[in-house]
């Protein structure tokens, strides 16, 4: 009876042993590399061979969830229910994850292809020294429209979308900085304002727009407008680069009023449980080939200035998709609002939605 005690016992402490072992491995896997990282992007924001790639070079096991909007994305990394490695950021949603102590500072001498970025790109004002994030895309909103389908049309101005002629042609993309910032652009505000009277003036102006607008939408605006279902979209940059990739009708145009030039950054989220393998993933996309491999899939600019002496120069040279300093100085980057007026925007942009219903 001992001897099967002792047994018992003995096989109780090698048991221990190993499920200790196991938890040490994982916790080494977790602050070392290996294993695995979970990644929280855009929809399709990547070109998904890489992810094979990086999985093969590195034998880290990728996890891909996508979100479809910087507040969902801020809203389920706070909630902690999942440890995303690496998220992907707008601007001003970067600031907000600072205010709240949602991420954790790069090791930038673990990001050696850093030296590949436009400066242009580095130590902006959301994150003065690149503390906290690394580029990644950047690109304008504007309007992408086929002259084919509108007698030779041009845009250069908001105003142009207030065409008559333009009954049920309009798709805005569904988000409201997008559609506000629109609005006020085209009444010569700032997409960032916080004054109450101009926030009023810019929603009447665009529930004027009704009778145009054919639909708010959001991925499905690329294969409208491919199909030629619409003859005019409120869109990113890349979202129009994609179109007119399928569709040479179509061009893209940033109003003369100004508009948005955003940026979108990598970050290491706080609830991240393998730091170094996100580190590895952030410095991978960098590398000058990657890069410009993604950026050909993906559609939009890149600030990877070594990936674009590997791109074709008709794409890097194009003044629509790679404006000049001097055509960027008429843009704005979204600023961080604060809750209680993003809340503002999302009811004027709501109440701009119920209104066309009507």
């Amino acid at each position: 009876m001992k001897s099967i005690i002792q047994a018992s016992v003995t096989i109780l402490a090698v048991s221990a042993l190993l499920l200790f072992g196991v938890s040490m491995l994982e916790k080494s896997s977790a602050t070392t590399g290996g294993g695995s990282i979970s990644i929280y992007n855009w929809g399709e924001y990547i070109d998904p061979e890489l992810i094979e790639q990086f999985e093969e070079e590195t034998n880290i096991n990728v996890v891909y969830e996508t979100f479809d909007s910087n507040e969902s994305m801020m809203t389920k990394i706070e909630q902690g229910g999942t440890s995303y490695d690496v998220a992907m950021p707008s601007e001003y949603a970067i600031e907000k994850m600072k205010e709240n102590d949602l991420l954790i500072p790069i090791d930038l001498d673990k990001i050696p292809n850093l030296k590949n970025i436009d400066p242009y790109f580095l130590d902006l004002p959301f994150d003065p020294g690149n503390e906290y994030s690394v580029p990644y895309f950047w690109g304008t909103v504007g309007i992408a429209f086929n002259p084919e389908l509108l007698d030779g049309q041009t845009f250069e101005s908001w105003d142009d979308l207030w065409d008559p002629g333009l009954e049920q042609e309009v798709i805005l993309v569904d988000g409201a900085r997008e559609v506000i910032g629109m609005g006020l652009n085209s009444l010569g505000y700032s997409l960032n304002s916080k004054d109450s009277g101009q926030l009023r003036e810019a929603t009447d102006k665009l529930k004027t727009l009704g009778p145009n607008v054919k639909a708010v939408l959001g991925d499905e605006i690329v294969e409208m407008m491919r199909r030629e279902e619409a003859a005019v979209a409120l869109t990113w940059s890349g979202q129009a680069a994609d179109m007119m990739f399928v569709n040479e009708n179509i061009d893209f145009a940033v109003p003369e009023e100004g508009s948005n030039l955003w940026f979108d950054n990598m970050v290491i989220p706080k609830t991240a449980g393998n730091v170094e393998g996100a580190h590895q993933f952030i410095n991978f996309m960098l590398d000058a080939e990657v890069a410009a491999q993604n950026t050909e899939y993906v559609g939009y600019s890149t600030p990877n200035q070594a990936a674009t002496e590997l791109m074709d120069p008709e794409v890097t040279a194009d003044e629509r998709f790679y404006p000049t300093e001097e055509m960027r100085e008429r843009l704005e980057v979204y600023e961080n609002l604060g809750l209680e007026m993003l809340g503002t925007y999302n009811e004027l942009f709501l109440e701009f939605k119920m209104d066309m219903e009507e």
